[in-house]
């Protein structure tokens, strides 16, 4: 079990190094494809042995022998929990998508690509095991220095460049803060182990250098997660990049930095800083973020765009599950981020395919042109059901998971904000897809040229199904959340194991077998919940038809419309800014969490 653990995080990056050592040789590029998604697929796969064979309980992997000794840590610790394995699994799913969707597509990119895309899913990996802060914030730099690169690979085209520059530098600037946070953190502590920072803090009431030190750390992986104010990246570096590295940037660093808001809270924070001041921020954050994201993604032409706007709303729907600071909260956040990473993963590969055929990611230039591609279009439109929330589709089994975290937390109000992301961003992919696929609606003016190089050949007929293939598993795995009986179980331990930072800490420091405690599992079938899920789509397809005709729009319905577009509008501008701006608005969510923070 050690082997394979240790194994998850070093075999891509040995993949990553014989790739790149064979791409010299004749064989190199036909070495890297097979390779890369063989690889892609054993993370996964391990991932799950693994899950099965640690079960409810935590692992630790002391990397040279180094364990603690009377509870004192200075190794590095690998630290394997069922929560953690299921962000393995997840991550390597994608990347296994991405790289066999991109085996024919991107053809031309040479061996860094493959190598790239495995540094990033070692990267990723190492940063979810890890159980020191220093090693953490090494394997979140390795990421994000992998993840510019692979948005700026085309760097013949300057908005490709451009889009990476606005995406490395704004990180950057988050992850400067993270590492202030860790060096305030050493410097009050004496200790990088998660576990042991923890256990220090909770034996003195916080002082302002902890709040400001938690406002730190957080920053980082709230820019990595695209929070409001921290997001601006994310359109411009979804936009350009690569289909298949919007594929991970959408569902898996999204979900990563999620994961490890969670983690850092519950290992770390959880009775250093008060409760009532991360809920109060992380509801907040998501609130604001989930509003903006959809109406953002709903005015938006360019499919890659619109995506991306609504990755935004739907990393805020995520913040709002863990702002519940419960494990129910939590396990209704998972459910929900895997249904959302598979169905965005679907939905950014058909729009891959589109930019191959004809040369243009624009709504109203694609209309009526995707009529032939039947199975694309059933996928795109199917898709855009599972992010609105049709049972059992998609985001529908973390809906449903929410409806009782939300009573519980008597936070209901939540579910207007849940139904309205779903109805928005569900209902903008199902009009670009009516129109592209269907050619329903009005005829729209294209307006000014649109074209974009490809990122490939069309593909031939007997490599349809190889491209097809990968968003048809994608989609088909989000319908399976919904539909698994125990999924639920699943999900709840899972966030049970996460909020457990007393057995954490004795499994890391004491080497005691840890397991996790009991839940109460409530069925994701209930008629509230399904009740919420239909609302949802009724309301996207309301929004669809009323974009699709904007024509027959009755008259009162443009006037209510009216302050509306005024606000969208401002919204507009806000995001037309220039990359100074961006860093500013990072500084001012550092700003506003750290206040909200000390004086909560």
């Amino acid at each position: 079990m050690n082997t394979l653990a240790v194994m998850l995080v070093v075999a891509p990056l040995l993949a990553g190094a014989v790739i790149a050592g064979a791409s010299i040789t004749p064989l190199g590029r036909r070495l890297a494809d097979p390779l890369g998604v063989a690889v892609a697929v054993a993370v996964p796969a391990g991932a799950v042995v693994l899950i099965v064979t640690v079960g409810e309980t935590t692992r630790v992997l002391w990397q040279g022998g180094w364990e603690p000794v009377h509870g004192q840590a200075i190794g590095v610790a690998l630290v394997v929990d069922r929560p953690a394995l299921l962000i393995v699994a997840l991550v390597g799913l994608l990347t296994a998508a991405a790289l066999t969707w991109s085996w024919h597509f991107l053809a031309d990119t040479g061996a860094s690509y493959v190598v790239l895309v495995l540094l990033f899913l070692g990267a990723c990996d190492g940063f979810v095991l890890a159980g020191d802060v220093f090693d953490a914030f090494v394997w979140f730099e390795l990421m994000g220095v992998t993840a510019y690169a692979l948005t700026g690979m085309r760097v013949e085209e300057p908005r490709s460049v451009h889009g990476a520059l606005s995406f490395g530098i704004v990180n950057t600037v988050g992850a400067s803060l993270s590492l202030t946070g860790v060096a305030l953190l050493y410097a009050r502590t004496g200790e990088l182990n998660l576990a042991a920072i923890g256990a220090s803090l909770r034996t003195a009431s916080a002082d302002h250098l902890v709040l400001i030190s938690c406002a730190l750390l957080l920053t980082g992986v709230l820019v990595k997660m695209a929070l409001v104010p921290f997001h601006f990246w994310t359109a411009d570096a979804e936009a350009v990049a690569p289909t298949p590295v919007c594929v991970l940037l959408s569902g898996a660093m999204i979900t990563v930095g999620a994961f490890a808001v969670a983690r850092w809270w519950w290992v770390v924070f959880d009775g250093a800083v008060p409760e009532t001041a991360i809920r109060h921020a992380l509801l907040g954050f998501g609130a604001v973020t989930a509003v903006v994201g959809a109406l953002m993604c709903a005015t938006q032409r360019h499919l890659k765009r619109l995506l991306a706007y609504s990755t935004v709303a739907h990393s805020g729907v995520i913040s709002c599950g863990i702002g519940l600071l419960s494990g129910s909260g939590l396990a209704a956040a998972g459910l929900y981020a895997v249904g959302h990473a598979c169905s965005k993963g679907a939905l950014f590969l058909v729009a891959g395919m589109l930019l191959n055929r004809f040369e243009t990611l624009d709504e109203h230039e694609l209309y009526g042109r995707g009529r032939r591609m039947h199975l694309a279009g059933a996928i795109f439109i199917v898709a855009g059901l599972s992010l609105a929330g049709l049972p059992p589709l998609g985001t529908w089994a973390g809906k449903s998971a929410y409806s009782g975290a939300l009573a519980d937390a008597h936070a209901e109000w939540l579910e207007v904000v849940l139904v309205l992301v779903s109805a928005l961003t569900g209902g903008a992919v199902l009009r670009a897809g009516l129109r592209i696929f269907v050619g329903l609606g009005d005829v729209p003016d294209p307006g000014p040229d649109t074209h974009e190089e490809p990122e490939g050949d069309t593909p031939r007929r007997r490599d349809g199904f190889r491209v097809l293939a990968p968003p048809a598993v994608l989609l088909v795995l989000a319908a399976g959340l919904g539909l698994w009986p125990g999924v639920a179980a699943v999900a709840q331990r899972a966030g049970a194991t996460m909020t457990d930072t007393g057995g954490y800490v004795d499994a890391v420091l004491h080497n005691a077998q840890v397991t996790a405690p009991e839940v109460t599992v409530e069925p994701l079938w209930q008629a509230l919940s399904a009740g919420l899920g239909l609302l949802a789509v009724v309301l996207g397809i309301a929004f669809a038809v009323a974009g699709l005709w904007p024509s027959r729009r009755p008259r009162i319905v443009r006037a209510a419309l009216g302050p509306v577009r005024i606000m969208v509008r401002r919204l507009h501008d806000v995001h037309r800014a220039h990359v100074g701006d961006y860093v500013s608005w990072v500084l001012v969510g550092f700003t506003v969490l750290g206040a909200t923070l000390l004086h909560t």
